[in-house]
């Protein structure tokens, strides 16, 4: 079974930048997609970012411009590289891998907070 471990997240500024890292435990094969999700406090989870084993990409409207999803396949890693941050931003991040082999794997999650 594959783990999946995100680091990266943290406190910064309106307008500041992180890069989100999730790590897989061992090399994703196969046709696959990994997905970014978010959920702030009291809000449902949603679909942030995501990148398929042949490197297509899909982002939600609020954060388009501003976050890029890529991959590492020699380090097994997603990352999520995040400018200009917004205050709206603020949320724990999750990453999520399924495909063929894959059926719908989380990882722990990483606390992203945009504040002042």
């Amino acid at each position: 079974q594959v783990q999946l471990v995100e680091s990266g997240g943290g406190l910064v500024q309106p307008g500041g930048s992180l890069r989100l890292s999730c790590a897989a435990s061992r090399t994703i094969a196969g046709i696959y997609v990994m997905d970014w999700y978010r959920q702030a406090p009291g809000k449902q989870r949603e679909l942030v970012a995501g990148i398929s084993n042949d490197d297509s990409t899909k982002y939600t409207d609020s954060v388009k411009g501003r976050f890029t999803v890529s991959r590492n396949n020699a380090k097994n890693t997603v990352y999520l590289q995040m400018n200009n941050l917004k205050p709206e931003d603020t949320a724990v991040y999750y990453c999520n891998l399924r495909g063929r082999y894959y059926n719908s794997i989380w990882g722990q999650g990483t606390q992203v907070t945009v504040s002042s």
